[in-house]
């Protein structure tokens, strides 16, 4: 097996029980299938088994990439991208009710899954997505208000996925080891939720809202909103905290910023 290059957060999955538990999840015949960082195909060999429509992997790696193009040349229902993930245009593989799975760098997995979600077809084009964190990443994603974890991760995410089930992999299943436990989530994007325009306008707000968490907001709302739009906060509390503001709340700030805009 291929050396992993640690600069690219590389850790093979290699337990075939938990790459069955996660390919059983979701029904994977006859659907549009994307996988991101296969490495080397561990869990892609295990997709086609179950006859997918088609099945779209993006590996940044060129060496990995070469490998599972070699190997699928001859299969028409797959192709391989040697891309990075965050700059690649997900229109290419866009089709309707996809399925995405992902083993995600630890490295950049936040980021990946903000750049998802905040995909313009989102809600209506992805039905399901499979992906495995950090544990104690996945811990700020699931987590609800109120709770230690509780911060801007899980507000935006919570925004437009629903969780539908997780469970923990232990370090033994991957190649290398990583030092940390690993928590795969199903996720199921909302098709109704609260109005805001646009997701951009919900990390500035807690960006801006969470740069100093043990402050109290009444200080960073003001770079955010006038003063009479403060005003129109009537139930929030302005010397709370941060983390001591619900998920809902935030909504509710942010369509106020983007109406002034």
């Amino acid at each position: 097996m291929k050396f992993a290059k640690k600069s690219l957060g590389q850790n093979f999955l290699v337990d075939k029980n938990i790459i069955r538990k996660i390919i059983n999840t979701v029904k994977i015949e006859n659907r549009n299938i994307i996988e991101i960082g296969p490495g080397h195909g561990a869990l892609t060999k295990e997709i086609l088994k179950l006859k997918p429509k088609s099945l779209s992997v993006i590996e940044k790696d060129f060496e990995l990439f070469s490998e599972l193009q070699l190997k699928y040349k001859h299969n028409k229902k797959i192709n391989v991208f040697n891309n990075d993930i965050l700059k690649f245009d997900l229109r290419k593989v866009l089709k309707n009710k996809l399925i995405i799975f992902g083993n995600l760098p630890y490295n950049i997995s936040s980021q990946i899954l903000i750049k998802i979600i905040k995909f313009n077809k989102f809600d209506s084009m992805i039905d399901d997505m499979i992906f495995m964190f950090q544990k104690e990443l996945g811990e700020k994603i699931i987590c609800q208000f109120p709770s230690k974890q509780y911060g801007r991760l899980s507000i935006i995410s919570n925004y437009k996925l629903a969780i539908k089930e997780m469970f923990l992999v232990s370090p033994n299943c991957f190649f290398p080891k990583p030092k940390v436990n690993s928590m795969v989530i199903h996720f199921k994007p909302k098709r109704k939720f609260t109005f805001i325009k646009n997701l951009s306008s919900l990390e500035r707000v807690t960006n801006i809202l969470f740069s100093n968490k043990r402050k109290m907001i009444n200080k960073n709302l003001k770079k955010l909103l006038s003063q009479n739009d403060i005003k129109k906060l009537k139930d929030i509390n302005l010397k709370s905290r941060p983390s001591e503001i619900e998920p809902n709340t935030y909504y509710k700030i942010v369509k106020i910023y983007e109406a002034q805009k």
